[in-house]
């Protein structure tokens, strides 16, 4: 039998993919949810994870990151102009996409584990990241 908790947190971001055609090449915003499920083969003193911890830690770095920022990739022309003007800007690896995203969540998640009361074995299974109400992207663990 295996256990897990969800936890979830929305940040406002915007990005742009200049390697895609289409509308996305231009720089945009969206209101993003994030959904996070660690497991555990089996409960340890009653749980997976305690929530408060994993919960803060993760809401923390994803405020502190990408809440209110914009996501370039690090190839991306616009980085180094918009770079002098104070602007939080987070680089993800290869380029913004949802699926990139979601990866990035996942390894942030997964860090936060290491230093919080959890089951032995619990990691990040499951990552599921929305960009509008209508597109996501999902990991999981393999």
């Amino acid at each position: 039998m295996t256990h897990g908790v969800t936890v979830r947190h929305n940040f406002e971001s915007g990005h742009r993919l200049p390697h895609l055609p289409g509308k996305c090449q231009s720089l945009h915003g969206h209101s993003w949810w994030a959904e996070v499920t660690a497991e555990a083969p089996a409960l340890e003193n009653g749980l997976v994870v305690e929530f408060g911890p994993f919960k803060r830690q993760l809401r923390r770095w994803i405020d502190e990151h990408l809440d209110h920022g914009l996501m370039l990739g690090p190839a991306d022309p616009l980085l180094p102009v918009l770079a002098p003007y104070g602007m939080k800007i987070h680089q993800i690896p290869g380029w913004p996409t949802v699926e990139n995203v979601a990866a990035l969540i996942a390894q942030v998640a997964q860090d936060a584990l290491t230093d919080l009361v959890r089951a032995a074995g619990a990691r990040v299974t499951h990552v599921k990241i929305s960009e509008t109400h209508v597109n996501a992207a999902t990991w999981t663990a393999p």
